[in-house]
């Protein structure tokens, strides 16, 4: 599965910002966000995991020339792409990132959890890398279509027989595949908030898309910034 998707982007590494980096998209609100959280936490050090061709690499460099950005991304064609643009990423991938515990002041992630098999694995690794904040931008499945749907994917999650489902749903595979995505996997920003809860002091959802009325944010919010703070301290966090 993950060499399919790997071999995805390889295909079409060439049509990755075209295809997949829009301006205002859900992406680059979240990269706002994250860019006034980083004053929050008083961030000196960033590691994007996943980084593509290098899009929040770029955007928090230029945003904040005084941070050291650094990105990891397994595919080499997307970080031939990125070294076109003047921005170099180490060969890595989230599973297993080559650096030592607490090495960033913060690790954040775009666009990635909904493409790998098991999200906790990522996360459990970004938290040991993350000195004071992961920040995940990320889809909901819950938010994506009717709230009617979205409650009933909620009650199927909690019943636990999601896992179930998408086995028959995608016929035995668990992943679906997309002209315009690749490999893909069912995944809510909702899913990781109790892994990051373990590790923080201080968890919430940022929306970054248009939000629905909904008394649950489950089914509100379609697309958020999970944002999962360790050392919330100071006038700064307490002014936020």
């Amino acid at each position: 599965m993950e060499q399919q998707q790997r071999d995805y982007y390889a295909r079409t590494a060439s049509l990755y910002d075209s295809m997949h980096l829009r301006p205002g998209d859900e992406h680059f609100v979240g990269l706002e966000y994250v860019a006034a959280l980083l004053h929050v936490v008083r961030a000196s050090s960033v590691l994007d995991v996943g980084s593509g061709t290098g899009r929040a690499v770029k955007f928090l460099r230029q945003r904040r020339p005084d941070l050291q950005v650094e990105g990891v991304e397994p595919v080499q064609q997307l970080r031939a792409q990125a070294l076109a643009h003047g921005i170099v990423l180490h060969a890595a991938n989230g599973e297993s990132l080559p650096f030592d515990r607490d090495s960033f002041d913060v690790v954040i992630c775009s666009g990635v959890m909904h493409h790998v098999p098991d999200p906790a694995r990522v996360i459990s690794e970004m938290t040991r890398v993350a000195r004071s904040a992961v920040m995940i931008s990320d889809t909901n499945r819950f938010g994506q279509r009717s709230k009617a749907v979205g409650a009933l994917k909620m009650a199927i999650y909690h019943a636990g027989l999601w896992s179930t489902m998408e086995w028959l749903r995608t016929r035995g595979r668990g992943y679906m595949l997309s002209s315009g995505d690749g490999v893909f996997y069912s995944y809510s920003i909702f899913d990781s908030v109790r892994q990051l809860q373990a590790w923080a002091n201080t968890v919430f959802i940022i929306p970054t898309m248009p939000q629905r009325k909904s008394a649950l944010p489950q089914l509100g919010v379609p697309h958020g910034l999970l944002v999962a703070c360790r050392e919330p301290s100071g006038p700064d966090w307490a002014g936020f």
